[in-house]
């Protein structure tokens, strides 16, 4: 059996800690796993704007011994000039593994389906798994543990940083909490499969209107621009609804005196998220950054090594 990485929840809660424990590894020895060697080539596309999936993506496969095929997605034109379904056939014959940053996410669930290789979800307007990785990796990192933590996810809860959010930290056994304005809510699908996970975890998944009550003694805050890619032409009428999600001193003021500040950027400073707030101490967001490329060779590495 092929596996892949298109949602968060492809991982099992086991299977989440082995990629976790195999990315602190990797940051502390970066070149202990070889997977591509020879080298071995890995598809990497792009259909939308980029800077840390590519940069993150073409180091790890090539720190991981392999060849990063970068894949211009407005050339390509997967879907257009030809089928999703003929594209994955012919880069399965010629790669080991398929990571695309692209638009709806049937696109990369019919990709799995022919491919033949390891498909990873670099983005989807439905989740963003592979961000979710490293952020884990970085509450890891400042807080010891994850399981039994509270993250408050605040913004546009419609998003696929939420749905991520809500998927991953279920799995990681976390209270998860994501808030946005009425009308901006998570998938209902989404929730309800976040709550059943959680409830296999003895961690917690819910929606929370009220920014101030999704805050209260959170152990992580996190929050994303409010304008997603595609939709920057509505950026002052969308950004109305989400003025009282903004991550400032006195919202943060609500949350644990110790809690850590996430965003995984780009960030809009005296938007989303206040200007001394994202450069202040509590901040974790260049280490999140970073961690990227850790989690994502951690991935890699461990999706080569469960093909069955």
């Amino acid at each position: 059996m092929t596996r892949h990485f298109l949602r968060d929840d492809d991982l099992s809660p086991v299977e989440q800690a082995e990629v976790l424990a195999l990315a602190k590894a990797l940051k502390s020895a970066r070149h202990q796993a070889r997977p591509f060697e020879g080298p071995r080539a890995v598809a990497i596309i792009f259909d939308k704007p980029t800077l840390r999936t590519q940069a993150s993506f073409t180091a790890g496969v090539a720190e991981l011994g392999g060849y990063p095929m970068l894949v211009d997605g407005s050339l390509a034109r997967i879907g257009v000039r030809e089928s999703v379904a003929d594209s994955a056939r012919v880069l399965g014959r010629m790669v080991s593994a398929v990571v695309w940053r692209t638009y709806g996410q049937e696109r990369i669930d019919e990709m799995a389906a022919y491919a033949g290789v390891p498909v990873v979800n670099a983005l989807t307007d439905r989740f963003h798994p592979c961000q979710l990785l490293a952020d884990l990796q970085t509450i890891e990192e400042h807080k010891g543990t994850l399981a039994g933590l509270t993250v408050a996810f605040l913004g546009d809860a419609a998003s696929n940083m939420s749905h991520s959010f809500l998927l991953a930290c279920a799995t990681a056994g976390m209270h998860v909490r994501v808030s946005g304005p009425d009308g901006f809510g998570p998938d209902a699908d989404v929730l309800a499969t976040a709550e059943r996970i959680a409830g296999e975890t003895a961690g917690s998944a819910s929606y929370v209107v009220d920014p101030v009550a999704a805050v209260t003694d959170a152990d992580v805050v996190v929050t994303d621009t409010w304008v997603s890619m595609g939709t920057e032409g509505e950026a002052e009428e969308r950004s109305r609804p989400f003025l009282p999600y903004a991550v400032d001193t006195p919202l943060l003021g609500h949350a644990k005196a110790d809690a850590i500040v996430m965003h995984c950027l780009p960030a809009y400073r005296g938007k989303e998220i206040a200007a001394d707030v994202i450069d202040g101490p509590q901040s974790v967001v260049w280490d999140e950054a970073e961690n990227r490329l850790h989690a994502q060779k951690a991935l890699l590495a461990w999706l080569m090594e469960h093909q069955t």
